[in-house]
């Protein structure tokens, strides 16, 4: 089968932080680190909501009305359940196994709360955020909003007892349901007994893997706990996966890097300081539009 692809690097999870008063989160993608934005790019961001109990509240937990322009977020609920809004129209609730995807691109206006009911009744909350960058010709393009139930994404069986759930990208002659602006591949593995499931992506693609259950093995013999993250290296294309004991689940990203300059500033993600400074006069000027008064 020729060689495979190797670790880079393993990272447990970071201290936590609050966004919010409702997202508990370690963030593992940022412009700084642990794991650099232009090292995972298109995947410039990674908060990571490890499970946690919210008692009930009254009024619902979350990050109240924001900006964003230049990117797509993506958040992926395993437990929990996430409503968001934003100033276009688009909204909705997304419970354990679903997703929303947020095109920003050029401009837009959204909060995100825990939904009404799960404020009520409390209980473990688990979820990932991703930003997904956009190439330069698409950041300022017209936003959009995707909710896509856990029904809609697309399984495929691996072994006897494993699975590859897919939301973006293909794997075994399938293709997940979200269309995205440069090649790349969202998937969840959960992985069962002996089977061994294998990916193989270019190998200048940028590849992820954030363990959030079991054990990992990794090729032959490189062991990954729970709550950590792989960075996997550009040397091969192929790797294989395998549980090493009791079940696995794993959030795979892969993705051909945007080769383009990059500059962040908070909520903005753009090619120039100048295009920056532009979304900032934009925002402050409501040229991202004004929120609903409801």
């Amino acid at each position: 089968m020729g060689d495979l692809r190797s670790i880079e690097s393993i990272h447990s999870l970071p201290p936590v932080h609050f966004v919010g008063n409702g997202f508990r989160v370690h963030s593992l993608i940022t412009p700084s680190g642990p794991i650099r934005s232009a090292r995972m790019n298109p995947f410039i961001m990674l908060d990571y909501n490890a499970p946690h109990f919210f008692s009930p509240a009254s009024i619902p937990r979350g990050v109240d009305v924001h900006p964003h322009r230049g990117f797509e977020t993506v958040t992926i609920a395993y437990q929990g359940e996430i409503a968001h809004r934003d100033n276009k129209g688009g909204g909705g609730v997304i419970g354990p196994g679903d997703v929303q995807w947020m095109t920003a691109a050029s401009g837009v206006l959204h909060e995100e709360f825990h939904s009404e009911s799960y404020s009520k009744e409390g209980g473990i909350f688990q979820m990932v955020q991703l930003w997904v960058n956009l190439p330069a010709k698409y950041k300022m393009s017209q936003p959009k909003y995707q909710s896509i139930l856990k029904d809609s994404l697309v399984e495929v069986p691996v072994g006897r007892n494993s699975l590859v759930e897919l939301i973006a990208g293909s794997y075994g002659g399938a293709n997940g349901p979200v269309e995205t602006f440069s090649p790349l591949h969202i998937c969840n593995v959960q992985i069962s007994g002996e089977d061994v499931v294998p990916f193989c992506f270019p190998s200048g693609w940028n590849v992820g893997l954030l363990v959030l259950e079991g054990s990992l093995a990794v090729n032959k013999d490189h062991e990954v706990l729970k709550d950590h993250i792989i960075v996997m290296a550009h040397n091969a294309a192929l790797f294989k996966l395998r549980a090493l004991e009791g079940d696995v689940k794993v959030l795979l990203l892969a993705g051909e890097p945007i080769k383009e300059p990059m500059v962040s500033y908070g909520p903005f993600v753009m090619n120039t300081e100048e295009e920056i400074r532009q979304a900032i006069k934009d925002f402050q000027e409501g040229v991202f539009g004004s929120w609903p008064k409801d």
